[in-house]
C-alpha cells in the first residue's frame, strides 16, 4: 500500500485505532470497542472532530466522571479477559488527573486501557494555559506526568509523526500477556490539530494475536517431578488462568489427578463451585477448606497470580517447608516468595502438566482430608448465608443474591467488606460469573465497573454489589447506564458508613474513628437519589423481600437499584486468615495495648 494521506494527528490516531484487530474464538474483531470522553479545552476541538468522523466504527461514549468512565473501560477489558479494550480521553488538568486513580487500578490489576489526556502546547506559545500545572524546576513537566508511575507505557506526543512509532508500541504493550496494563499517550493541544502526510500503509488492518510462550523444559521438569513426589499438592489459581482462557484445562487436570484448587480474587471462577476439587477462595478472605489445604500442602503450584498479602495471609498461610512453584507469563512474578520459577503461559503449562501426569493421582489420604474439609465448609457456608431474625449481615445478603442467581449472572464488587464475603461465599456457576476489583480495592469502582461489564456482556445478568460508603463516592455512571439502555442491577448494602473499616479499627483497639455515621446524621434517601439519575429503585426490608425484588427485576430491562439495610457489626467468622495490620507500639489506651500484644505474638509466631 503506497502513497500518503494528509491528516491531523488526532485524525491519524483514531483512524489507526479503527484498523487494529484481534481474534476471539476464531473471529477477527476490532480491538478498540470505543472511546470514553469528557470533552474540554485541549481535546474537544481536534480529537473531538476526529472522533466524529469515525463514530460508526469507533463510537464515542459520554460519561459523567473521568474516573468512572475509566473504571468502566477497565471493567470492559477485564470482562473480555484482556482480549479487547477501550480508550479514555479528557481535557488537560483536573479531567486528566481524575483518571490517575483508575490508571493505578489498571496497573495493579494488569488490565489494558488507553489513556489519551490532553496536554500543554508543545510550542509553549500561549503558556501558561488554563489548568496548566507548572513545575518551576522542570519546564517539561505537566500534570500528566502523574500518569508515569501508573502506566506500563508513557509517551508525550510532541510531533504528529511521532504517532508512527508510538502507536504500534502502545498496542504491543496493551496486547502482551506479560506487560499488559495501562498506556498513556499525552496529546499536546496544538499537535493534535497539526497535519502530516502519513503513509497509507500505517492504516492497514493489523491482526494482533495472543502470545502463548511455552514453559522452559527444565523448569517444567522440576515442577512435574515435584508434583509426582508430593503427598499433599495444591493449585492456587489466579487471574492469569482466566486471561489465558485455561479454565477448561485446569478443570480437566484437577479432575484427572485429584489436585485440589484454591482461587484468588482475580482467579475466582476458574472452576465452577461444585467441581469436586474446587475449594473456593484462599487467604484472608478465603474458605476454611482452602486455607486448611494451603497450610497442609507440601507442594503449591501458583498459576497466574502475584500472591499478594491477602492471598498468602501476609506470608503466613503456607507451611515454611512447602515447595512453592510460580507459573506465570511475567518474569516479574515468577520468583516471588523465593519460588521455583516456571515462566510460561498458563494454558500451555497446565496442558503440559496434564500430559505429564497421565495416570498419576494424589494420595488417597490427601484426597480424603480435602474432601472432609470441603464438606465441613459446606456446613459453614450454609450457616453464614441462612437468614435469621436479626438485622441481616452482608453474608446473608450475598446468600440471598446467590440463591436468585442463574448461570448467566455476573456479580461485580470491589472495596469494603463485600469482596471478602463474596470471595468466601459466592458460588460461581459459570466461568466469568465473578468480577472483583481487589488488586487496588478501589471504592467507587462497583457501579462504573458494572456498567463496563454490562457493555462487554449484554447477554449476561450483571449485578453490582456496593456498600453505601462506596456508592456515595462514585454513583454518577448510573445515569450513563440508563442513557445507554443497559440492563444493570445494583444491590446497595446500607450499613450507614464504612462498616468494614469500623470493624478493623475496633479490632485494632481503636474506637471506630467516625467510620460509621452518628445517629443524628441525616438518613440518606438512596432510593430517591437513584431515581433522580433515571434508575428504578426500591428499599427492601430483610432478606425475603430482597429475594422477591431480585426475582421481579430479573425479568425487567433497564437499571435498578435495590437498597437493603445491614448490621455493620456482623461479620462472617467462618473461614478467613490473619492479615498483617500494624498496631501502634505505644498507646495509653488499654485496648490498643492488648491488640499490640496479640499482634506481637502473631508476628513472632509467623517469623519463628
Amino acid at each position: 500500500m503506497s502513497g500518503t494521506v494528509r491528516l491531523t494527528a488526532a485524525q491519524a490516531l483514531v483512524r489507526w485505532m479503527t484498523a487494529q484487530q484481534v481474534e476471539i474464538d476464531g473471529v477477527a474483531t476490532r480491538y478498540f470497542a470505543g472511546v470514553w470522553a469528557i470533552f474540554g479545552h485541549g481535546n474537544v476541538a481536534a480529537l473531538g472532530e476526529a472522533l466524529t468522523g469515525v463514530r460508526d466504527t469507533l463510537p464515542t461514549y459520554r460519561a459523567h466522571s473521568e474516573q468512572g468512565m475509566a473504571h468502566a473501560a477497565i471493567a470492559f477489558a477485564k470482562a473480555h479477559r484482556r482480549a479487547r479494550a477501550m480508550a479514555c480521553t479528557s481535557s488537560i488538568g483536573p479531567g486528566a488527573t481524575n483518571m490517575v486513580t483508575a490508571a493505578a487500578l489498571a496497573h495493579v490489576n494488569r488490565l489494558p486501557v488507553l489513556f489519551l489526556p490532553a496536554d500543554v502546547f508543545a510550542s509553549r506559545r500561549p503558556d501558561p494555559v488554563l489548568q496548566q500545572v507548572e513545575a518551576f524546576a522542570d519546564a517539561t513537566i505537566s500534570a500528566n506526568d502523574c500518569f508515569r508511575p501508573v502506566s506500563r507505557l508513557f509517551d508525550r506526543i510532541l510531533r504528529p509523526e511521532q504517532l508512527i512509532d508510538a502507536l504500534p508500541r502502545a498496542m504491543a504493550v496493551l496486547t502482551d500477556p506479560a506487560t499488559c496494563g495501562p498506556v498513556t499517550l499525552c496529546l499536546c493541544q496544538d499537535v493534535q490539530a497539526e497535519a502530516f502526510d502519513y503513509p497509507l500503509s500505517f492504516f492497514r488492518e493489523r491482526l494482533w494475536r495472543r502470545r502463548r510462550p511455552e514453559p522452559d523444559r527444565d523448569e517444567l521438569a522440576r515442577l512435574i517431578a515435584a508434583v509426582r513426589g508430593a503427598k499433599a499438592p495444591l493449585i492456587v489459581a489466579g487471574g492469569g488462568v482466566l486471561y489465558a482462557r485455561a479454565e477448561a484445562t485446569l478443570a480437566a487436570l484437577a479432575a484427572a489427578t485429584g489436585i485440589p484448587v484454591a482461587e484468588t480474587q482475580a482467579g475466582k471462577g476458574a472452576l465452577v463451585w461444585d467441581h469436586p476439587q474446587a475449594l473456593g477462595g484462599i487467604g484472608v478472605t478465603g474458605t476454611a477448606a482452602a486455607n486448611a489445604a494451603a497450610a497442609a500442602a507440601d507442594v503449591i503450584i501458583a498459576v497466574g497470580t502475584r500472591l499478594q498479602d491477602f492471598t498468602t495471609g501476609s506470608r503466613t498461610l503456607f507451611a515454611t517447608d512447602a515447595t512453592l512453584f510460580q507459573v506465570n507469563v511475567a518474569l516479574h512474578d515468577v520468583a516471588r516468595h523465593d519460588a521455583e520459577p516456571v515462566l510460561g503461559d498458563a494454558e500451555m503449562t497446565l496442558r503440559a502438566l496434564t500430559d505429564a501426569l497421565k495416570g498419576w493421582q494424589v494420595p488417597v489420604a490427601w484426597r480424603t482430608t480435602v474432601d472432609s474439609a470441603r464438606a465441613a465448609w459446606d456446613d459453614a457456608w450454609l450457616a453464614a448465608t441462612t437468614p435469621d431474625a436479626a438485622m441481616p449481615s452482608d453474608a446473608q445478603v450475598v446468600g440471598a443474591v446467590w440463591r436468585q442467581a442463574t448461570a448467566d449472572t455476573v456479580v461485580v464488587c470491589a472495596a469494603g467488606g463485600l469482596p471478602g464475603d463474596l470471595h468466601k461465599l459466592w458460588r460461581v456457576l459459570r466461568p466469568g460469573g465473578y468480577h472483583a476489583e481487589y488488586g487496588y480495592s478501589c471504592m467507587g469502582y462497583e457501579i462504573a465497573g458494572g456498567l463496563g461489564v454490562a457493555m462487554a456482556m449484554p447477554q449476561r445478568d450483571v449485578i453490582a454489589m456496593v456498600g453505601d460508603g462506596s456508592y456515595l463516592m462514585l454513583n454518577s455512571e448510573l445515569a450513563t447506564a440508563v442513557l445507554l439502555g443497559l440492563k444493570l442491577t445494583v444491590v446497595l448494602v446500607d450499613n450507614r458508613g464504612f462498616g468494614c473499616i469500623d470493624r478493623l479499627a475496633r479490632a485494632s483497639g481503636a474506637d471506630g474513628h467516625d467510620n460509621l455515621l452518628p445517629a443524628a446524621a441525616p438518613q440518606i434517601d438512596f432510593v430517591a437519589h437513584a431515581r433522580s439519575l433515571g434508575a428504578a429503585a426500591e428499599r427492601v426490608d430483610g432478606i425475603a423481600a430482597l429475594e422477591a425484588a431480585l426475582v421481579r427485576v430479573r425479568a425487567e430491562r433497564g437499571v435498578t437499584v435495590i437498597v437493603v439495610e445491614t448490621d455493620p457489626a456482623r461479620t462472617t467468622v467462618a473461614g478467613g486468615h490473619w492479615w498483617d495490620v500494624a498496631i501502634p507500639a505505644v498507646s495509653t489506651r488499654p485496648a490498643v495495648a492488648a491488640a499490640r500484644s496479640a499482634y506481637e505474638d502473631r508476628v513472632s509466631g509467623a517469623t519463628a
